[in-house]
């Protein structure tokens, strides 16, 4: 190959390997939590998204909301209200409320099917994970789920 061909070619492969880079450093930070996540015990799976100034988090799978075989989801058999006992676990909107402020998302709720509870919850980004942590009343008392995004 001729030089300048070399040259161009090498400027190209730049470019190709940096576009990955200035995709993600543009995303605002508050958005970084948008996406697929895996529990770190890989028993469940949500989506993050926006609804309005808001995120929530849609169940995609847990083996706490799946019968035996893995693929049938269960019914909200346990849910405070009568209405939804019947409705299937499949996709429902169970992380409400967040909000972005000082490095986190903050003043969420996170319903638990299994046991129709719903609980204040936060999220904190760390290290390319995130901490969502479940609590009543207090922080202290709760407990803290990481998730990864998939493949990781």
């Amino acid at each position: 190959m001729k030089k300048p061909a070399l040259i161009w070619l090498g400027w190209l492969l730049l470019l190709l390997l940096a576009a990955p880079v200035r995709a993600q450093s543009s995303v605002p930070p508050a958005d970084r939590i948008l996406g697929i996540w895996v529990s770190e015990s890989k028993d469940a799976r949500m989506e993050i998204m926006r609804s309005g100034n808001y995120y929530v988090g849609k169940l995609l799978w847990g083996n706490r909301v799946v019968e035996a075989d893995g693929k049938t989801f269960k019914k909200d058999v346990n849910n405070p209200d009568p209405k939804l006992r019947t409705r299937s676990l499949q996709n429902i909107i169970h992380l409400t409320g967040l909000t972005y402020q000082d490095g986190r998302w903050t003043d969420g709720k996170i319903y638990d099917p299994p046991s129709g509870r719903t609980y204040n919850c936060h999220i904190e980004w760390k290290d390319g994970r995130i901490a969502l942590r479940g609590y009543l009343g207090f922080s202290m008392l709760g407990r803290t789920v990481l998730w990864d995004r998939p493949g990781k």
